[in-house]
């Protein structure tokens, strides 16, 4: 096993494979002595990595008038209430947004009708909107969210979590990874002992594990 989390990001860097396209870097968190048949044990987190994820990032802002004009400079794509309501009734394009789009941010207003037209697509896979309160930045809170990545284990002891791109230093990842980490540690509800391994590795390349 590497030495420290910056040897483990080396070598899985190193020992990658050349590819003709440009790898993401993933963590995989392997768990211990939860009872992740109970949602409130499970891990569900959303960590917003110091270095970036190094990948785009789609993020689409349900918002209408001024938010929705300022939304425009940083979101993906901008929806109001009536495109809200024709995803309602379209469950296959609802589906396809929601598959394509990593985070969706929504003013707070709009969540009771989020819920209503599209909580049955989004709260399963884990996303429903972000609220954005009347004194948040929609820009500033975009901005943010493309450097965030979602840690969610489900009722599975090994999950897997985005934490930089190849082309990345490896001390850039190792930060991330550190902040991964730390989070995990906080919020487990036996801190480091719920987690028996972490492996770093490249798309297609080898596992390497990372040092406790």
């Amino acid at each position: 096993m590497a030495d420290t989390i910056v040897d483990a990001v080396s070598r899985a860097l190193d020992e990658a494979p050349p590819r003709n396209f440009r790898e993401t870097v993933d963590l995989a968190v392997n768990l211990r002595d939860l009872d992740l048949n109970d949602p409130s044990k499970r891990v569900d987190e959303s960590v917003v990595l110091p270095s970036g994820t190094g990948q785009e990032t789609q993020i689409v802002v349900f918002a209408s008038g001024e938010t929705a004009l300022r939304a425009e400079e940083a979101a993906d794509q901008v929806l109001d209430g009536d495109d809200l309501e024709e995803l309602g009734d379209d469950t296959d394009a609802a589906k396809d947004l929601a598959d394509e789009t990593d985070f969706f941010v929504a003013e707070a207003s709009m969540m009771q009708d989020i819920g209503r037209f599209l909580g049955t697509v989004l709260g399963p896979r884990g996303k429903m909107p972000t609220p954005l309160q009347p004194d948040d930045d929609v820009v500033e809170t975009v901005n943010r969210m493309k450097n965030t990545v979602q840690l969610r284990s489900r009722d599975r002891r090994t999950f897997h979590t985005r934490v930089g791109a190849q082309d990345m230093d490896s001390e850039e990842i190792a930060d991330n990874i550190d902040v991964i980490i730390r989070r995990l540690e906080a919020n487990l509800e036996k801190g480091p002992l719920n987690i028996d391994s972490m492996y770093v590795k490249t798309t297609m390349g080898p596992s390497v594990e990372v040092p406790a």
